[in-house]
């Protein structure tokens, strides 16, 4: 009888330790939620970098709530919005947008941000110096705009009339236009911006930049990388070239582009939010991280006009 009790109690044990230990298994997994502005490469790159890079780190320790706002800053709030009734450990904000409504919904919940240009910009911080402080950080896509000047004379030499599409609703969009055509006009060009309000008349709008530019540029910009085939289908017509501020575009209507790896600053952003999960940073402390940049070209888009890459290009694969 006595062995018999014995072995009820270790068993009784036994399962008792099992179920603490399967609690704090549960209790060590984290919530992170991910709110993407849009689906289009650039972002989604960036969030598969994110993932990818988290699982890495933690690996069975992290669950992702991954929401697609669909470009509607409406939807961005209601995705934020749960997240934060939900307690998450951790938001990540893919595109500015969706940093923006997170940064406003809580305080207290970690925010990481990636495809972001400029937080400056974003967060309404003047004299930025990288350093965003409280719950907010992240990393920037933000590749050199004086190269970027520099590299439309490198193709097309004697251009003088430079053409500026953007959405006018996007603050980062906004913010490259202003620098790079402070450096174009510093190398000799014209510059005019055509400034679209949505995906609705840019076909219109890339109409007349076409036929008023020798060159057209187009910024690291949401709306763009989602309806680059708008700008393909216009430019191709009338054959004018299309330099733009990231590979995605490129890849989709573009000449070539200084641009940095979405998927790499997806992974940066991952190793933060590891550290970050653990205990290891406060994000307060952490300052914004850049990538380096790669000048990369579109093979196809070359062709059709007749245009041989300078040195230093990386084809962008088909």
């Amino acid at each position: 009888m006595k062995k018999k009790l014995y072995l009820f109690a270790a068993v009784a044990l036994m399962l008792t330790l099992a179920a603490c230990g399967a609690a704090e298994e549960k209790e060590s997994v984290y919530a992170v939620g991910i709110c993407q502005l849009a689906q289009h490469e650039a972002l989604d790159l960036a969030t598969e970098g994110f993932v990818d890079a988290l699982n890495e780190a933690l690996p069975g320790q992290v669950s992702f709530d991954l929401e697609n706002a669909s470009n509607e800053l409406a939807a961005c709030s209601g995705i934020v919005n749960q997240f934060v009734a939900a307690e998450v450990d951790l938001i990540l904000a893919n595109a500015t947008p969706a940093l923006q409504v997170a940064s406003a919904a809580t305080v207290d919940i970690p925010i990481l941000s990636t495809s972001v240009t400029e937080y400056g910009v974003a967060m309404g911080i003047e004299d930025f110096d990288g350093l965003v402080g409280g719950n907010v950080s992240g990393t920037s896509d933000l590749a050199p705009l004086d190269q970027q000047a520099a590299m439309i004379l490198e193709w097309f030499p004697q251009a003088k009339k430079i053409g500026l599409l953007y959405c006018s609703s996007e603050a980062n969009s906004r913010y490259q236009v202003d620098h790079i055509r402070e450096e174009l006009e510093k190398l000799g060009c014209t510059c005019t911006e055509y400034p679209f309000t949505d995906s609705n008349d840019l076909s219109a709008v890339t109409e007349g930049a076409a036929a008023n530019s020798d060159v057209i540029y187009v910024p690291t910009d949401n709306t763009i990388a989602s309806n680059a085939a708008i700008i393909d289908n216009v430019c191709f017509v009338a054959g004018v070239p299309v330099m733009g501020g990231d590979r995605g575009i490129c890849a989709s209507c573009g000449v070539a582009a200084l641009s940095i790896s979405y998927y790499d600053l997806g992974v940066a952003t991952g190793k933060m939010a590891a550290r970050i999960l653990t205990g290891e940073a406060e994000i307060s402390a952490l300052p914004v991280e850049y990538a380096e940049a790669e000048k990369v070209y579109n093979p196809a888009i070359c062709e059709r006009l007749g245009l041989t890459a300078p040195q230093g290009y990386t084809a962008l694969s088909e």
